[in-house]
């Protein structure tokens, strides 16, 4: 993807975005300027994924549900600014492959763990965590609190980078299941100390 492509589809949506709600972001400091980085966030609407990458100065490509691309213009604004896409049901092979070399090149990765949206059972896949275990990424949990409608309030607060390095089973070794306990809690508590936007 060129630069071009990809400065033109954030303009588009900052035009959206800025010009639709009345967006406030918070703890854009927390974001490493450079190296592997894992955002998580909460899912609350098809138009999660370019609000997450939105205000950073960095590129963030994300994983996204293969048929949003194929809703008319915002598959284009998601194709736009990064996304790649993940079949219904499950990561690919080819999905975690991509997302892999993107964390090692030193990229940001955008993930909603949560899988669908307002997951009702409210289990979270492993997939971030697996990923950031195996590349060694910093996760950077993020809530998106508020409404997707004309002129209301909506907020994203960035939280601190979270350390997986205690996250290992009783053999020592890394665990996908408490990195994403770790993960989970952490969105929650950003969704919780936040509340409404």
């Amino acid at each position: 993807m060129s630069n071009f492509t990809y400065g033109l589809g954030k303009l588009l949506c900052r035009i959206i975005y800025y010009g639709s709600f009345r967006l406030r972001v918070h703890g854009r400091d927390h974001i490493p300027e450079q190296g592997p980085i894992i955002l998580c966030s909460n899912h609350i609407s098809n138009m999660d994924p370019p609000l997450v990458g939105l205000p950073l100065s960095r590129r963030v490509h994300f994983m996204a549900k293969a048929e949003l691309f194929k809703v008319p213009v915002l598959g284009y604004l998601i194709k736009s600014v990064g996304a790649f896409p993940v079949k219904r049901g499950g990561v690919s092979k080819e999905s975690i492959k991509i997302a892999l070399t993107l964390l090692r090149q030193g990229n940001m990765l955008g993930i909603f763990p949560e899988g669908t949206r307002r997951n009702q059972d409210g289990a979270a896949k492993r997939g971030a965590a697996a990923l950031a275990l195996r590349s060694n990424a910093k996760v950077v949990p993020v809530a998106i609190i508020g409404r997707y409608k004309l002129f209301a309030k909506l907020a994203i607060h960035y939280g601190e980078p979270l350390d997986l390095s205690d996250c290992k089973d009783d053999e020592g070794n890394p665990s996908p299941d408490l990195a994403t306990e770790k993960i989970m809690s952490a969105i929650q508590k950003l969704l919780d100390t936040h509340g409404k936007a």
